[in-house]
């Protein structure tokens, strides 16, 4: 397809998923070889040249992350990556295990050495389960080979283990903290912060977190000595992103893309437009927790800058289609119902918002809310965005929020007579 780009995805259907040599033969832990040549610090360096922003949603400089990870003078670190991909509507992360499992095996094993980390943990969404055997295989072949260990690849000092956890399904899971708790054997609920992660997260040691995307970007980085990455993309979204597109679409799937590709062709080029070629209602972006725009931003390239002065954001990387035959009222009710089930209800903003936005729906949807209980939703609003412990708490409201000033006509208030 003209619009997508194979840069990390170039090992899809070129070899054995099951077997380490026939990784090998596509070029398989070629990148791990060349990074313990060079110092964590260059390693860092070459990811902040790319500009790599963290996939998993909050857009954290990744080359940053991986140089203040390594900064933390403490013997005993630990990496994990975030394969948790609870966004309703996202499931790139999914697709890069699925038809790339050693790469995400050989991203966490430079991680590794990166940080300076001796043990690698990789935290999966239980949905995920019949991936688990894919990656297990993987992980014990890379032993084999020795590639896991001590002193790998004869680099002395350098000893690691990769370690692969299953969720219990919890949305919250998502967030880093949450995640640990939920590692440690305890309920998944965020922590308070600080302290933060990277100085005590995973059994109290210095962790770095990081999305399956964000890992499997690694090795082809570090193998690019043409500089192909930063071809891709405009100055100020650098390279290309992997997004999720569902929904009222003919050809929902998971594509590469390069960055500047306008939200058009994304949605009637790579999958094939809408559904029965009905029209538009809604495009939310970044999954549940994204914000929510009109057919009027298909013109729009889909790069952060972009996306952020159309009112929206890239987030996950989910772009869910919805026509005309779904109410903007009847999503927005199915999106805060979501959110009330995974709310842990660990703290009042998220807890009480979320309560209070399912009884306002309720009343909008019978047409008996007021301008003083819109004017009072807004004020809880604004509170759950900036009280919430978590991100569960803080973007729950993002789709009701940007629903208010997109689609007015829902919120009409009913005047005496009418």
């Amino acid at each position: 397809m003209g619009n997508t780009v194979s840069f990390m995805t170039r090992n899809f259907g070129k070899y054995d998923r099951s077997s380490i040599d026939s990784y090998e033969s596509v070029g398989g832990f070629s990148a791990l070889k060349k990074a313990i040549a060079m110092t964590g610090e260059e390693i860092a360096d070459r990811l902040a040249a790319c500009a790599i922003k963290g996939r998993g949603g909050a857009g954290y400089d990744m080359g940053k992350k991986w140089r203040q990870a390594r900064e933390v003078d403490k013997p005993d670190k630990v990496v994990i990556c975030n394969a948790d991909e609870g966004e309703p509507c996202t499931f790139k992360d999914r697709t890069l295990i699925e038809n790339d499992p050693f790469r995400l095996i050989e991203a966490m094993i430079i991680a590794g050495y990166s940080v300076g980390a001796q043990n690698g943990y990789i935290y999966m969404r239980e949905e995920y389960a019949h991936l688990r055997p894919l990656l297990l295989n993987a992980m014990e072949q890379a032993e084999k080979k020795g590639y896991l260990g001590k002193n790998i690849l004869g680099k002395e000092g350098f000893s690691y283990q990769l370690h692969l956890y299953s969720g219990a399904g919890a949305y919250v899971c998502g967030e880093g903290t949450a995640l640990v708790e939920s590692m440690e054997g305890k309920s998944g609920r965020p922590r308070m912060k600080p302290p933060f992660i990277k100085q005590c997260g995973l059994f109290h040691l210095p962790t770095c977190v990081n999305n399956v995307e964000s890992l499997c970007l690694v090795p082809s980085i570090l193998l690019d000595d043409q500089n192909e990455y930063q071809t891709y993309g405009t100055p100020g979204s650098m390279g290309t992103k992997m997004i999720s597109v569902a929904g009222n679409v003919k050809k929902p799937g998971a594509f590469e893309i390069p960055f500047g590709v306008t939200v058009r062709e994304i949605i009637y080029d790579l999958a094939g437009g809408v559904t029965d070629d009905n029209e538009i209602q809604l495009i939310q972006f970044g999954g549940a927790s994204g914000k929510i725009a009109s057919a009027d931003i298909l013109d729009t390239p889909y790069t952060y800058e972009d996306l952020s002065a159309a009112g929206v954001g890239v987030g996950s990387g989910a772009i869910l289609v919805v026509d005309q035959r779904t109410s903007v009222l009847n999503f927005l009710r199915i999106t805060q119902a979501f959110f009330s089930h995974e709310s842990c209800g660990q703290c009042t903003p998220c807890r009480e918002g979320n309560t209070q936005m399912k009884r306002m729906l309720e009343k909008i949807a019978d047409k008996t809310h007021t301008a003083q209980d819109l004017a009072t939703m807004k004020n809880i609003c604004m509170i759950m965005k900036n009280a919430s412990l978590c991100g569960l708490g803080e973007t729950a409201q993002s789709a009701f929020t940007c629903a208010m000033e997109r689609f007015p006509e829902i919120f009409a208030v009913r005047t005496e007579g009418n």
